[in-house]
């Protein structure tokens, strides 16, 4: 390693402890900077400095299978039969998980194996 990456690095690990404790402070980063006698300008650049670091760290996402297979019986698709009395509103769900733009309600009655497959199908979702 060359002097110019370990200074980099010293750098990137400096810059890192002053935003966690400004993160870890509870204030706003205007107050923490001007309580530190730090200029904002500095902070939000060592913030993309350290950003941009960590996204070039990570490793690069395969495209290549990322669709996740599903299989779900026939039994745990089936809709229960309502009486022609129900109300034309569905009920609430008891369960809802909002991911990004996307939403999943779960129902008391779903089944275990729906319930399974889904949660299987979100542990491999990025």
């Amino acid at each position: 390693m060359n002097t110019r990456q370990v200074t980099q690095e010293y750098r990137m690990n400096q810059w890192m402890d002053v935003i966690l404790q400004c993160r870890d402070s509870g204030q706003s980063v205007t107050s923490w900077c001007a309580e530190n006698d730090i200029n904002p300008k500095k902070y939000y650049y060592w913030l993309r400095k350290i950003r941009a670091a960590a996204c070039k760290a990570l490793p690069a996402i395969n495209n290549e299978g990322s669709i996740v297979p599903l299989e779900i019986d026939e039994t745990s698709l089936s809709i229960p039969k309502t009486s022609t009395h129900a109300s034309k509103e569905t009920a609430p769900a008891d369960i809802v998980i909002r991911l990004g733009s996307a939403v999943l309600e779960i129902h008391n009655n779903a089944s275990s194996t729906l319930i399974e497959n889904t949660i299987r199908a979100l542990n491999n979702v990025r």
